[in-house]
């Protein structure tokens, strides 16, 4: 049996959402399968996969997601070798002029897991993945804003995710849908692209920009805790929409951690451990190695602060045995990789 193309609609606004998710079928001669129907299952995804081989039409499914539904997860199990289904598209639906506020949020949605229970997830985390892995990203709304917040919303956009094609609702019912089959791993994330040094994004805005940060030494926890929750939440060095990378706290010295900020959020979480690399293993950093994403940013003073938050010379040279009894106010990892 053939496998049958899907595309996915994701996006943080339920209306908004199924009414395109509907359009699109409509003009592409797909039958959609609403989260509604989604909804009504422990496990969404396994829902929409089990769901897809049964649709009526040839050219395949239009999928409609739940809010909080994990992009990556979408991605994933639709890309397994036993999937009957392929991804060929995700389309992200932003409500322009909640743009940043969805960005912003510090809230958390709930979302059913496989085994039962619920799981909550970071709003402007789902907000924002959602944007960086679409192939396509449609705004509604757009008509409210001035012509310079529509430029600045567009930027935005391009910024996080500058593989996407942008689209503006309504738009004409003749543009076809880009075909992109998406494979388990993705490089469409603006982070990735910044620290790959190809962050080339289509629409430019000058309060829009990126920078890419690195350093070969271990932060002090308690002074990159101080900076974060002081200076950085504040806007002294403009305004972090996204940040993203890997980095290493020098109370867990021998551990590479993925740094996971958006909005309100920011979070570490250990991936790999020096002594679990195998002799063709690459080393996921040695220090830092970070992507900012944000408005009216003063590139250099933000640098010059993430250096401060690193070791000194004196504090580097006293060694991890010194290093371990820093103030380190982050919470504990658990699990693998925990120090």
């Amino acid at each position: 049996m053939p496998q049958i193309d899907v595309v996915a609609v994701v996006g943080t606004c339920p209306p908004e959402r199924l009414r395109y998710a509907v359009e699109t079928a409509e003009h592409t001669a797909r039958t959609v399968i609403p989260a509604s129907r989604l909804a009504v299952s422990l496990d969404p995804v396994d829902e929409a996969i089990a769901l897809a081989p049964w649709v009526e039409t040839r050219a395949g499914a239009v999928i409609e997601f739940p809010t909080g539904t994990p992009t990556t997860e979408i991605i994933g199990e639709f890309a397994h070798p036993s999937s009957p289904a392929r991804l060929v598209g995700v389309t992200c639906v932003v409500d322009a002029p909640h743009l940043l506020d969805d960005l912003g949020r510090d809230d958390y949605l709930a979302y059913r897991a496989p085994d039962g229970g619920r799981t909550l997830r970071a709003a402007a985390l789902a907000a924002v993945t959602q944007i960086e892995y679409a192939s396509t990203v449609v705004l509604v709304g757009w008509e409210r804003l001035s012509t310079p917040d529509l430029s600045l919303a567009l930027a935005i956009v391009s910024a996080l995710s500058p593989r996407c094609r942008l689209r503006l609702h309504p738009a004409p019912s003749s543009a076809p849908e880009l075909h992109t089959e998406y494979a388990a791993v993705q490089e469409r994330p603006g982070w990735i692209a910044v620290l790959n040094d190809d962050h080339a994004p289509h629409m430019t805005d000058a309060r829009v920009s990126a920078l890419r940060y690195e350093a070969l030494r271990p932060f002090h926890p308690g002074r990159l805790a101080a900076l974060l929750d002081g200076p950085v939440d504040a806007g002294v060095f403009g305004t972090v929409l996204r940040s993203a990378g890997f980095c290493r706290l020098a109370t867990r010295p021998h551990v590479t951690a993925h740094w996971e900020h958006v909005g309100r959020m920011l979070s570490f979480q250990p991936l790999a451990t020096d002594d679990d690399l195998g002799v063709d293993d690459e080393l996921l950093a040695a220090g830092q190695d970070l992507a900012f994403i944000g408005l009216d940013l003063d590139r250099a003073g933000l640098v010059a602060a993430l250096d401060a938050a690193c070791l000194t010379d004196d504090e580097f040279a006293a060694g991890p045995e010194a290093w371990a009894d820093l103030p380190d106010p982050f919470p504990a990892w658990e699990g693998a990789g925990a120090d």
